[in-house]
């Protein structure tokens, strides 16, 4: 008796820990971006590819596919890898994303990710 009596209490605890979890997947460091203001390929998306993850180490001319380098990614990426009716949806987004699994070597920072994906959202403009 005293072992039903057990049991039916550590069951009820049991459930009542079970069914108030609840997870969500957050991504970290997300930068809130502000989209009223004109983000510029030049001085803020072409470093991207450049400066922090050196994409132009495998994607500089002659190499790779996109050629990266500052002179040429413009061209490179637009209109081939960007979709600016689903941002999202654009393969430059997405290829070296930070929860990509198709790009091995090197992933944007979070804060990269947003801002490329809201210059896209913006129009992708050669600016």
């Amino acid at each position: 008796m005293k072992t039903r009596r057990l049991l039916a209490i550590l069951a009820f605890i049991l459930s009542g820990m079970l069914t108030s979890c609840e997870y969500e997947y957050v991504i970290p460091d997300v930068p809130v971006i502000d989209p009223t203001v004109p983000i510029k390929f030049s001085e803020e998306i072409a470093p991207i590819f450049s400066n922090n993850n050196n994409c132009i180490a495998c994607h500089k001319t002659g190499a790779t596919s996109p050629d990266l380098t500052a002179d040429r990614a413009y061209n490179s990426i637009v209109p081939a890898l960007i979709n600016t009716a689903d941002a999202e949806a654009s393969q430059i987004y997405w290829h070296a994303h930070p929860l990509s699994t198709t790009h091995a070597w090197k992933k944007y920072k979070t804060a990269e990710a947003a801002l490329l994906l809201e210059w896209i959202k913006q129009g992708a403009k050669n600016n």
